[in-house]
């Protein structure tokens, strides 16, 4: 993971109102394994992270001044010291807008991964704990704490030069504690949701369902294919990068590879070609199907409980809402 360029600032502020005081870092960090090691944490951190959003930038205005700062910094060969104070000092006058904000260190990076330039921002903070020192005395020792990462953003760099039709090339961290707590730092990055990541996600798995009910597949198909479909999600969730429809199409039917892509287009289900995949949503996803004497059950397991009900003692389902094509074909027989 080349590290092109690497700062932090300070920004302190208690969450009380009072006036956030910049200490700003005056050259770039230099090139370190420790930077690298912090980089590579920060980004496993990140990538795990649930609840995040992806979109775009706004139009670039007084109030969303950030895109252009980066604009300068990539075409005009800025200085990354100064953007990094450019962006850094407009951070400082939205947490002093934010009486719910506190203040930390502010990273800013600029890597490469694979052929694909990313910017990561985050606001870092230190958690207190122990350390034993040379002379064999436990010491009190701070460190960042980098699993509780509550503001972070990145920004793939690529995508949004080369693409100018994509509506998620910012993905972002939208905050445990409420909306309004992480508002300020996305208003900072000038980024605007484009892209519902539990209701794509959702969509896809529909898709996926209508899929396999229409290839009326044994019932050892219809799981391996939900396990590649969910393996491939997850694989592409920790990487931190969006399901690609294509691939998945190949990966759920090798023999068919545009089959599961042409299903989706063919029944307009209104995808994104990419699809940032939503953990949470996938956690739920889960397939119990069941074949015997002509009888065909299939149902995602989040439906349990809910729509489905199972009665142990009498071995029996009760479902409800049933689909409207099977009680047209019920209410024809019954006529």
């Amino acid at each position: 993971m080349p590290i092109r360029h690497c700062i932090v600032h300070l920004i302190d502020k208690k969450p009380d109102g009072s006036p956030a005081v910049l200490h700003a870092r005056d050259s770039e960090l230099g090139a370190s394994q420790a930077i690298e090691n912090m980089l590579a944490d920060l980004n496993d951190s990140y990538n795990a992270k649930q609840g995040k959003a992806w979109g775009f930038f706004h139009e670039e205005s007084g109030a969303y001044p950030f895109s252009g700062w980066l604009k300068s910094y990539l075409d005009d060969g800025e200085d990354f010291t100064a953007f990094s104070r450019q962006a850094v000092e407009h951070l400082q006058k939205l947490m002093e807008e934010s009486n719910l904000s506190t203040g930390g260190h502010v990273l800013f990076a600029h890597y490469q991964q694979g052929m694909t330039d990313y910017l990561a921002i985050a606001l870092l903070h230190h958690s207190e704990g122990v350390a034993v020192n040379d002379a064999l005395d436990v010491t009190p020792a701070k460190h960042l704490d980098l699993g509780q990462l509550h503001l972070a953003a990145r920004i793939n760099i690529s995508e949004w030069r080369n693409n100018k039709q994509s509506k998620q090339y910012i993905s972002f961290i939208k905050g445990k504690n409420g909306k309004k707590v992480s508002e300020y730092f996305r208003d900072f990055i000038g980024c605007q949701e484009g892209v519902d990541s539990p209701s794509e996600t959702r969509t896809l798995l529909k898709a996926f369902s209508d899929f396999v009910e229409s290839e009326d597949l044994p019932e050892e198909q219809a799981r391996a294919k939900t396990d590649t479909l969910v393996d491939y999600a997850t694989s592409q969730a920790k990487m931190g990068e969006p399901m690609t429809l294509e691939e998945l199409s190949g990966l759920i039917d090798e023999e068919r590879p545009k089959a599961f892509y042409d299903h989706i287009r063919n029944k307009d289900y209104g995808l994104s070609p990419e699809i940032p995949a939503d953990k949470r949503t996938l956690s739920q996803f889960r397939r119990f199907t069941g074949r015997a004497e002509g009888l065909s059950i299939s149902f995602e397991a989040h439906l349990l409980g809910s729509k489905i009900e199972y009665d142990e003692a009498s071995d029996t389902l009760t479902i409800r809402n049933l689909p409207t094509q099977l009680t047209d074909q019920l209410k024809r027989r019954k006529d």
